[in-house]
């Protein structure tokens, strides 16, 4: 197991940061969307589509972001848009968690795949237009929840003790939440002062929301993006125990599917972009 992890990291890392460095936007956009057109077909399997229609719904994910590359969203989208999504994703997530695994089936199928289809194209609109941003911008967003994820989940093994989750995710503690909260402004902290004295091309989102918000604004940001973090997480794991399964597929041995990578990015993404560019 650890093996596949290891090549299929590898390999992910092999056609990301080409595609990431590249100068022009294209092979970014494109590489990001292939993913996420997975994680809609993932998606449909997990929300009770037929094989037919879970290749439909990645189909109709793929023609909605050709639609917004065509509109000339894809590098530069309406400032209004961010807004409403990152409260749809406040709101909807704060229902859903409430509610818990045995309510989410009774919303009916058609609604969920609607929903899947709308995060899923939000989160590669944001992705690429994070991306048109800088590298900087975009690496430090994605080190947001990847610090958050390591340090809740060392913080939970050392000093775990009230579950913050149980009947979704009994792993998870609030000691592992706070503690990934704290590692983001740490890293918050180091990339800023890099950042400063390397005189980086580019700005991350750690300066950007200094200089937006200030330092009590930035804390205040910092640990909203932790919170979506650990609950989009937590979102993909309600959605799976509906489904009663463990992973959303296998198309990436030793790591389960696209969703279970990019869980806890689909509600930071547009949230990110909100905030930063308020």
């Amino acid at each position: 197991m650890l093996g596949q992890r290891i090549v299929t990291a590898v390999v992910l890392l092999a056609l990301l940061l080409p595609a990431l460095f590249a100068s022009r936007p294209e092979p970014f956009a494109m590489l990001t969307l292939l993913l996420l057109v997975a994680g809609g077909w993932e998606w449909g399997r997990l929300n009770g589509a037929g094989a037919a229609q879970s290749v439909a719904l990645a189909v109709a994910l793929a023609g909605a972001a050709a639609l917004t590359w065509a509109a000339g969203w894809a590098l530069s989208a309406p400032l209004v848009l961010w807004w409403p999504l990152a409260a749809a994703w406040v709101i909807g997530l704060t229902l859903a968690l409430r509610l818990g695994p045995s309510s989410w089936p009774l919303l009916g199928r058609g609604p969920r795949w609607v929903i899947g289809l709308v995060v899923l194209w939000a989160a590669w609109l944001a992705v690429v237009n994070a991306r048109a941003r800088g590298v900087p911008f975009i690496l430090s967003v994605l080190c947001i929840v990847w610090v958050a994820d390591i340090a809740a989940y060392f913080g939970g093994r050392l000093l775990g003790r009230r579950k913050l989750a149980p009947a979704i995710s009994p792993g998870k503690t609030w000691e592992g939440a706070w503690t990934g909260a704290g590692g983001v402004l740490l890293l918050a902290l180091a990339w800023s002062m890099a950042e400063r004295a390397g005189g980086w091309s580019g700005a991350g989102i750690f300066t950007t929301l200094w200089d937006r918000l200030g330092p009590f604004g930035t804390v205040l940001a910092l640990s909203g993006l932790t919170a979506l973090s650990v609950c989009g997480d937590l979102f993909e794991s309600l959605v799976k125990r509906a489904a009663g399964v463990k992973d959303s597929s296998r198309l990436l041995p030793g790591h389960g599917g696209v969703l279970d990578r990019v869980d806890a990015l689909l509600p930071v993404l547009p949230a990110a972009m909100a905030i930063a560019l308020a």
